[in-house]
């Protein structure tokens, strides 16, 4: 599917971008167009891919509808991945917020339909479902955009996929708890109650490759992933560091924080279905011409919602979660 094709990755430079164009060179593909801001993090990818002929770097901002223009120019596929994602950025920074994440994406729409881009495949976050903070909000308009780009005069397919919290991305809790323990002898957690979802890196893109195979177009693919207790999580970290006496502050919710996360809303559990053992699929309220029918045959989920409090891992679990994930020995 992917073999000869050309690809298009938005913020190919972060965490998800790097594993992706790992896998994607696996796919033998014509040439994998890493778009983003960050000439540092080009520069230094390039070397890691060991200056790989199947790259081209491109500097550009999805802002910039004309530099996506040009960089979409005979691309077969789209992984849109760029965005503005730290909640007290977005917060403090609305405006910013909203012309990347929400206005970016209407310029991915635009470029892919004006190039006849086949797929594109929107990563999407817990935090877009039943918002709380700007971040979540700006996320949930990029996906109502994505999703409504299928009703349009177009034969490019749209798709939505949403993840959690994945490990060892920048900027992780798991980063962020380890500096502390080691540079401090501390950690601060805003609520001793906070879950969180938790993927691998590997699952995450497990997750993309999903939409891009089995997608029609209008769908939001869900992974059922793992959840923790924040606070469990950061005294599994204590223990695995033998550092002794950490200190545990509570520092209360910031704005717009979640205690649970949520991956499918009460409102949107009415319109998603079992796909399968590992996914689970929101569709639209809005009429997609085939779509509904394409699923008719699966089962609604057995759920009002789908929260981070359930399903809790046990701290012998999110150990072993940490060993997979190489955290800890």
């Amino acid at each position: 599917m992917l073999k000869n094709k050309t690809i298009l990755v938005t913020g190919g430079t972060g965490s998800w971008g790097y594993e992706l164009v790992r896998q994607l060179i696996g796919y033998s593909p014509k040439e994998i167009r890493i778009f983003s801001r960050n000439e540092s993090s080009q520069f230094t990818m390039k070397q890691e891919f060991d200056n790989n002929p199947l790259l081209n770097f491109i500097i550009g901002d999805i802002k910039d509808l004309d530099a996506l223009m040009e960089a979409t120019q005979g691309v077969d596929y789209i992984f849109h991945l760029a965005a503005l994602k730290h909640v007290p950025v977005c917060e403090a920074q609305p405006m910013e917020a909203l012309k990347t994440n929400v206005n970016g994406t209407k310029n991915i729409i635009d470029s892919a339909i004006a190039n006849k881009v086949d797929t594109v495949v929107n990563v999407s976050t817990d935090k877009a479902s039943d918002p709380s903070n700007f971040y979540g909000f700006s996320k949930a308009m990029a996906e109502r955009l994505i999703i409504h780009a299928n009703t349009l005069n177009t034969d490019t397919r749209f798709v939505c996929i949403r993840g959690g919290n994945v490990l060892g991305t920048n900027g992780s809790v798991i980063h962020v708890f380890r500096k502390s323990i080691q540079e401090k002898g501390r950690i601060g957690i805003t609520d001793l109650e906070m879950t969180r979802f938790f993927l691998t890196l590997e699952d995450a893109i497990k997750l993309v490759f999903k939409a891009t195979f089995e997608s029609i177009g209008g769908e939001t693919f869900v992974m059922k992933m793992p959840t923790c207790k924040i606070l469990d999580l950061a005294q599994v970290l204590i223990e695995e560091s033998g550092v002794e006496k950490v200190e545990i502050d509570v520092t209360g919710k910031r704005q717009g924080e979640k205690i649970h996360e949520l991956l499918i809303s009460k409102f949107e559990s009415e319109t998603s279905i079992e796909f399968d053992e590992e996914y689970f699929i929101i569709l639209p309220s809005l009429h997609i011409p085939g779509l509904n029918e394409f699923y008719s045959k699966y089962d609604k989920v057995q759920l009002t919602n789908y929260d981070s409090s359930t399903g809790l891992m046990t701290k012998d679990e999110i150990r072993e979660m940490l060993k997979k994930g190489g955290f800890i020995k």
